[in-house]
């Protein structure tokens, strides 16, 4: 069984204590790496006499630069023969961070996973059909491992080959996927080419989706298209993967799983605290981790505590869907504009297809906005008249929420540039 009732519903009392302790040992284990072990002594910090959660705001914020200047053994709290697995952030910019696990860090991640699968619903005897990318990125192998702990049955598809997609949910009865939201919406239209509805063609009830941000708008056209439930799922590598955060059965934020992760939102430029249910950046200490343990680490994710009880029964925290990244924030004219504002508007705008493309161009002094965004066919092959009045429309809508008029070209169903991975929204061709 992995619905844990124990650790899911246990007390905020009990919930703190249990932290208390796992971070006062965390913090020891921390200082036997050499990163750490120089921070504490560079701050002041007695590992031994560490009070837990009274004391946490004493303890230095980790960073992505941080990883990356101690590449790549700076942070391990082990001998390397203790180790047994590497994965690498799917980061684009500079060097890669990479983080290693222990066999009892593996083992503990499997049962997170196992726990959020089992939680949407997901049981022995399902048949779950990865469609993620496996290797250094941690998202195919994390659900790959929680699914076969739960005892269903595992179809390692990995990324794209559309229509062999298709085939392998028809011919072995899949039952539970997992996939990245864009790509969803982009194999849809492959069922629609083969004739095929997922909701008659395929057995198909769950979807899990993340590794890249999305509205509700999108998860609610995923469902209402393919006619299942889709998951919302938070991870990072840096704090295992996926199973960091997971979507109940009511759907309405992501309960941390607060007996593995310390959670702490904060403002990104002060780095102090925020009043739950104010947004700012997650912050998340690894709890459980023996090969290398995080403290503070500065995911640049935005989202916000959930105030109040979780109708589900559990009484771990929920946050919010992430809203954003600090570091994918556009400045346009002076205005902040996050990708996911965009996605979101446009989902809520009847004819607009699966797919858009932000393209910055700079001219002289200022800089230019195009959204690309794909109609649905009907409206493509329709009248041209209605062709403008929906691009006017977008071009109003994207106006009224991001404070600046884009340029917008309406695009061929599907003529946009499509990936296996997470799907490239913003083109940036300005010069410095």
């Amino acid at each position: 069984m992995y619905w844990e009732k124990d650790i899911e519903t246990m007390p905020r009392d009990r919930i703190e204590t249990l932290q208390s302790g796992l971070l006062r040992d965390t913090v020891r284990l921390a200082a036997l790496s050499p990163f750490y072990g120089k921070k504490f002594r560079d701050f002041g910090i007695d590992p031994a006499g560490f009070d837990g959660l009274r004391s946490k705001e004493k303890l230095p914020f980790t960073t992505k630069d941080d990883l990356r200047e101690h590449w790549p053994y700076g942070f391990l709290a082990v001998s390397r023969d203790e180790l047994v697995r590497m994965h690498s952030s799917s980061g684009t910019t500079g060097r890669a961070t990479v983080v290693f696990h222990t066999a009892h860090d593996i083992g503990q991640w499997t049962n997170l996973v196992a726990r959020c699968m089992y939680m949407a619903g997901v049981r022995k005897g399902d048949v779950f059909q990865n469609i993620m990318t496996y290797g250094l990125f941690t998202g195919g192998l994390g659900f790959h491992y929680g699914a076969e702990r739960i005892g269903a049955l595992v179809i390692p598809a990995g990324a794209g080959n559309s229509k062999r997609q298709i085939q392998l949910m028809r011919d072995f009865d899949t039952t539970v996927i997992h996939i990245i939201p864009s790509y969803a919406l982009h194999l849809y239209s492959f069922f629609e080419e083969m004739n095929l509805l997922p909701s008659r063609d395929t057995r198909v009830r769950i979807a899990f989706i993340g590794a890249e941000p999305h509205s509700e708008r999108t998860r609610k056209k995923i469902e209402e298209l393919y006619g299942f439930k889709a998951f919302n799922s938070y991870g990072l590598s840096e704090m295992n993967g996926p199973g960091v955060a997971f979507e109940c059965p009511e759907q309405n934020g992501l309960h941390i799983w607060e007996d593995n992760f310390l959670a702490e939102i904060v403002d990104p430029d002060t780095l102090k605290p925020v009043a739950d249910g104010s947004e700012g950046e997650l912050v998340l200490t690894s709890l459980r981790r023996t090969g290398m343990p995080l403290l503070r680490y500065r995911t640049k994710d935005l989202t916000r505590i959930i105030t109040g009880d979780c109708p589900c029964g559990r009484t771990h925290r929920r946050i919010e869907r992430i809203t954003g990244r600090t570091d994918d924030m556009l400045i346009i004219k002076g205005v902040n504009i996050f990708p996911i504002q965009i996605e979101k508007k446009l989902m809520e705008i009847p004819g607009v297809g699966n797919d858009f493309l932000i393209v910055l161009e700079r001219e002289g002094y200022n800089d230019r906005m195009t959204v690309k965004v794909e109609v649905g066919q009907d409206f493509f092959d329709g009248d041209v008249l209605h062709l403008e009045k929906l691009r006017r429309r977008i071009t109003e809508d994207l106006r009224s929420d991001i404070l600046i008029t884009p340029q917008v070209e309406l695009m061929a169903p599907n003529s946009l540039p499509k990936t296996e991975g997470k799907a490239v929204r913003v083109v940036d061709n300005r010069k410095e």
